[in-house]
């Protein structure tokens, strides 16, 4: 093989409702991936234990996410949809990569401090170890591009640490098996079997920040539910939460550099440029000089236009769960075949005897 073939992987939580900021800086950016790349997302169930080991309703949850995925404009016949546990090998690869990770790259990671807190001690392994199996999701397919948030980038720097160290470790044998790609690393070349995934980071609301405080992100585990948009809310509830959205006394400015320091105009402009295919250039000079009550309006007719559909969409598909586990089953089989002759040369690679 003479370079990696472009595919791109990435995969959401079955945890808590699907939300505005998961539409524009995941969702959106899935469907119109499908049509340029191969493509496999992933309803990521394991990963979701280590939010809540215990679940009220994780097929539930899980079915949920796949119907957004379907009502945002995913094919399941252009792209491959299904959810993680379905394929074992990406516990199997993630156990091999704990054993090439260092404990110390684990302890860097600014998502584990942020969610173990003050008290790591206690904080479940799977935890700690979560950028592993993040890295395994990836490396299982090979994927070479990786649409991710500026707050995954840190995962996907480990995943490429992951995949250099396993790649320098075994190059030789790689090379002997016929398997690797020659790669340039420093000042040597290697012969890598796992590709150095980039990021696809793209679009003016990237980062979509909560409607009650424009310095944090919009989160689905925010106890106020006025802080987001979920793709479950009817137009009378968007409009709500966009008129009640926190905003400051002054009117919208005519540039974007005085955005700046107003972190909630900026949160709003940029959730209408995302939503209306426009820059946030675009939107001031259409609505700056003008006081957020004359924007608000326009922006909720913005939201609920785009939304409402997937909304619509959304309760049609999960009211027939059956369809939602077949287009699971499908890709589940589908991803499980690419995964399986990933092992196969990976179990090769290692040493591992399965014959």
């Amino acid at each position: 093989m003479s370079e990696f073939k472009q595919l791109v992987f990435s995969g959401v939580q079955p945890t808590g409702n699907l939300h505005l900021g998961n539409y524009l800086g995941a969702l959106q950016k899935f469907v119109a991936l499908q049509d340029t790349y191969e493509c496999i997302y992933c309803v990521v169930d394991l990963h979701s234990l280590t939010a809540t080991l215990v679940h009220d309703d994780l097929p539930g949850q899980t079915r949920s996410i796949a119907a957004a995925y379907l009502a945002a404009g995913l094919d399941p016949k252009k792209s491959i949809i299904f959810n993680q546990s379905r394929v074992p090998q990406h516990a199997e690869l993630a156990w091999i990569f704990n054993c090439v990770a260092r404990i110390g790259w684990m302890n860097r990671m600014t998502q584990f401090k942020d969610k173990a807190g003050k008290d790591r001690e206690n904080a479940s392994l799977g935890l700690l170890a979560y950028p592993s199996l993040m890295a395994a999701d990836i490396l299982l397919y090979r994927a070479t591009h990786v649409p991710v948030g500026d707050d995954q980038k840190q995962h996907l720097e480990l995943t490429r640490d992951i995949a250099q160290k396993f790649n320098n470790d075994f190059s030789q044998r790689i090379a002997e098996l016929g398997y690797g790609v020659e790669m340039q690393v420093g000042e040597e070349k290697v012969n890598g079997f796992f590709p150095m995934a980039e990021p696809l980071i793209e679009g003016p609301a990237t980062r979509v920040m909560s409607l009650r405080d424009g310095t944090k992100k919009m989160s689905k585990s925010d106890p106020s539910d006025l802080s987001r948009i979920n793709l479950s809310d009817d137009a009378d509830t968007i409009a709500k939460k966009i008129r009640k959205a926190k905003t400051d006394p002054l009117p919208l400015p005519d540039n974007v550099e005085e955005l700046k320091d107003r972190p909630e105009a900026q949160n709003l402009v940029g959730i209408y440029a995302a939503l209306a295919g426009m820059t946030s250039a675009e939107v001031l000079s259409e609505f700056g000089g003008k006081q957020f009550s004359e924007f608000k309006p326009a922006l909720a007719e913005v939201a609920v236009a785009k939304l409402g559909p997937i909304n619509a969409e959304m309760r049609r598909i999960s009211a027939d769960p059956a369809y939602v586990d077949s287009v699971l089953r499908d890709g589940g089989e589908r991803a499980g075949a690419k995964a399986e002759e990933t092992m196969k040369m990976v179990h090769e690679i290692v040493g591992l005897l399965t014959n």
